[in-house]
């Protein structure tokens, strides 16, 4: 039995993709002292997620900070951007964080990641995509186009010299803004994640969110209630622009509501199931640093959402896909190119 009859402009599959940060992508919030212990478990964590992506022939969007791409402060300084965002919030601007960083990756493991970036780009089927140069927030004020083309220069820039061309963006917390959008597909890189359906995950501010929004997206992730975790891809615009929704953000385990797990894993594998008896699509996401600690729990947890999706695709034909698989499944991109 296979998925429904494919159409261009609509793809099948299992999509996942990682938001691979490091500090980076914590710094507005936390600190070392309060979340390092998380991200320092990026560097156990990414070997086990390999392995198990591997065993399965799972593939993977692995969306990259642009300055984890170095392994050494003098290289990294030197591939800054000259126009840079004024975040009147320095906690939001990475570049205000710069002077604290060590002088290599072996002295400073929280702030580079050229090692990790080089393990993921050996294995088959993990691309390397963009999470902007130095995790740029588009709606935490008024969106800079210039400062945000020269990040996305810069992120280009920084993964060149290892041979990896991005061709898919992650934007920090799903702030997906339209002109955006036109400046990362001039620049070559048409295919993002989109935020999800639901009104409490369409993009907005972090600043002011209700505790409303906030709980309802919280809830969502255990409670049975109906909710549109499958989709469809869409192009957005004539320039070939290609959205790879997001369905469902994969939550950590939690020593304080263990039972949360089990939970979520029916959740998630059972909007998998409609996902490929209906022939759409459905994109899983997470961050490494959310499996850095408890690391056997959440391994064990997205075992068996990876085991279902192999066994979905053995039954089903429903691929797992990368996000650029994804558009070139949908019959919107071209030559798939190497990413990784």
């Amino acid at each position: 039995m296979g998925i429904s009859e494919h159409r261009p402009g609509s793809a099948a599959g299992f999509v996942l993709s990682l938001d691979l940060e490091l500090m980076w992508g914590v710094r507005a919030s936390q600190s070392i002292e309060t979340y390092g212990a998380n991200v320092l478990g990026v560097r156990r964590a990414v070997p086990r997620l390999l392995e198990l992506f591997g065993r399965h022939d799972i593939g993977c969007t692995w969306a990259a900070v642009g300055l984890l791409f170095f392994e050494e402060r003098d290289a990294l300084m030197a591939a800054l951007p000259d126009i840079r965002p004024s975040f009147r919030d320095a906690r939001l601007s990475s570049y205000a964080g710069l002077a604290a960083i060590g002088p290599d990756e072996a002295s400073d493991p929280f702030h580079y990641g050229l090692s990790l970036i080089r393990r993921i780009a050996e294995c088959p089927r993990q691309e390397i995509g963009t999470h902007t140069f130095a995790h740029y927030f588009c709606l935490e004020q008024d969106f800079d186009a210039a400062a945000f083309g020269a990040d996305i220069d810069a992120a280009i820039a920084a993964a060149a010299p290892h041979g990896i061309r991005p061709r898919s963006i992650v934007f920090p917390r799903n702030q997906v803004v339209d002109e955006a959008l036109e400046i990362c597909a001039e620049k070559g890189i048409v295919i993002h994640r989109g935020a999800g359906a639901n009104w409490f995950d369409r993009p907005s501010a972090r600043r002011g969110e209700s505790i409303l929004r906030r709980g309802s997206r919280l809830a969502s992730s255990y409670l049975p209630a109906a909710r549109p975790g499958a989709g469809r891809i869409g192009a957005t615009a004539p320039d070939g622009r290609i959205d790879v929704p997001a369905s469902r953000f994969l939550r950590p385990h939690s020593l304080r509501a263990p039972y949360a797990t089990a939970l979520q894993i029916k959740a998630v594998t059972r909007e998998m199931r409609r996902a490929a008896w209906a022939g759409q699509l459905f994109h899983l996401w997470f961050h490494p640093h959310n499996f850095g600690v408890n690391l056997d729990a959440n391994m064990a947890m997205l075992n068996a959402i990876v085991t279902e999706a192999a066994r979905l695709r053995d039954a089903y034909g429903w691929p797992s896909l990368t996000m650029e698989e994804a558009g070139a499944a949908a019959g919107q991109l071209g030559t798939v190119g190497r990413c990784a």
